[in-house]
């Protein structure tokens, strides 16, 4: 039987071949199996542990958050979505540590990703909480004009609003401004849209812009109460006194509760009252106007050096005293009141009103801010032109 062996063998090795190479294919075939599996677990898992990373951040767990994402990476390594999440887990910390790394990051997927207007805009919150306003810009800019998932123009305003209430933060309202002005041009006819505009022009002290805003809210909501509170302050605060006082009456008849409308309401009343350059008053009126203002500089004065201790009919105050000053001024200017009459001395007017600006200015300055009569003669003061009107 042994001589017959070689010859068996050569006939059976393709056999033992086809054998081998099935046995290699099964196992093969067994090993991307098992590592196919192992990924799959692997996804699932980050999947799972990214969940519980999104409820962690999302309950302002920033720690637990972090280590979730760092565990969802550990299992799906190139997923970027991870990669951005741990990035915002880190910013949003408040560790100025953890700042550099989540950085880093950040710089990764723009590089992979330069138009991806969401790794934009968390660079740019990077940059917002270092306080720089370059860097800030440039990457708030990069998220307006880059590429959205989903609801583009929405986006692309709210990151346009998060850059203004940055630059005001950081006290750069002209910068804001800017951003201001391009973000109104681009609202959709939205109410609270321009509510919220407007408010931010009011941060601004750009109370033109501000008024213009809440007259399109009013255009297309006229009974939202908000906006009509709104625009009268607008216009308080830009010295239109006229105006606001009939948008804040129509504010206060809205809303009876609303406090500051009414406060306001009031002044402007005064103002309205009582100044003595507004247009469309007769010559008796003004006289009037202007000697009742007179008086109460006298009256606000004498109060004003009572209460830092002060007796200004006292023989030998100093008369480097700003009050007493003030009141040597105004016993000089009180004569002058008799000449209101001629129509001759048209410079009077002026010069008796500064004797009584200078007064509510200087006592404002030594006593705290005025109220009522005062109020209002302090505001005629520093709004003169717009209050003409």
């Amino acid at each position: 039987m042994s001589w017959r062996l070689p010859k068996l063998v050569p006939r059976s090795a393709p056999i033992i071949l086809l054998v081998l190479t099935l046995a290699a294919v099964t196992g093969f075939a067994a090993v991307g199996h098992l590592v196919a599996r192992y990924n799959a677990n692997q996804q699932s898992r980050g999947r799972k542990l990214y969940a519980l990373g999104l409820t962690a951040a999302g309950a302002g767990r920033y720690d637990d958050a972090i280590a979730a994402f760092r565990a969802a990476l550990t299992c799906d390594p190139a997923n970027s979505q991870y990669q951005l999440s741990l990035a915002r887990a880190l910013r949003d910390s408040n560790d100025p540590r953890r700042l550099d790394e989540a950085e880093s990051y950040l710089i990764a997927l723009w590089q992979r990703a330069p138009q991806d207007a969401a790794v934009n805009l968390a660079l740019a919150r990077v940059a917002a909480h270092r306080g720089s306003i370059e860097d800030a810009t440039r990457y708030y800019h990069n998220a307006m004009y880059g590429v959205w998932n989903s609801d583009p123009d929405s986006n692309r305003s709210r990151a346009r609003i998060e850059l203004i209430q940055f630059l005001l933060k950081k006290g750069a309202p002209a910068s804001a401004e800017s951003e201001l002005m391009a973000l109104s041009t681009s609202l959709p006819p939205d109410p609270p849209a321009h509510l919220e505009a407007a408010q931010l022009f009011t941060q601004a002290q750009d109370y033109s812009g501000a008024l213009t805003q809440y007259r399109e809210v009013l255009h297309l909501d006229p009974s939202n109460s908000s906006a009509l509170a709104g625009a009268g302050e607008a216009a308080y605060n830009s010295g239109n006194y006229a105006t606001a006082q009939h948008d804040l009456q129509a504010a206060v008849n809205a809303d009876s509760q609303n406090a500051n409308a009414r406060q306001l309401l009031a002044t402007t009343d005064l103002i309205l009252r009582n100044n003595p350059f507004r247009s469309h008053i007769s010559d008796v009126e003004r006289n009037r106007r202007i000697a009742a203002a007179f008086a109460q500089a006298e009256k606000r004065l004498t109060e004003c050096a009572q209460q830092t201790g002060l007796n200004l009919n006292a023989t030998g105050v100093s008369p480097a005293s700003p009050l007493a000053t003030l009141q040597s001024r105004w016993m000089t200017t009180k004569p002058e009141l008799d000449r209101l009459r001629s129509p001759a001395e048209t410079d009077l007017p002026d010069t008796i009103m500064d004797v009584v600006f200078q007064i509510e200015q200087q006592t404002a300055s030594v006593c705290g801010p005025p109220q009522g009569m005062d109020l209002a003669l302090f505001l005629i003061s520093q709004k003169r032109e717009a209050a003409i009107q």
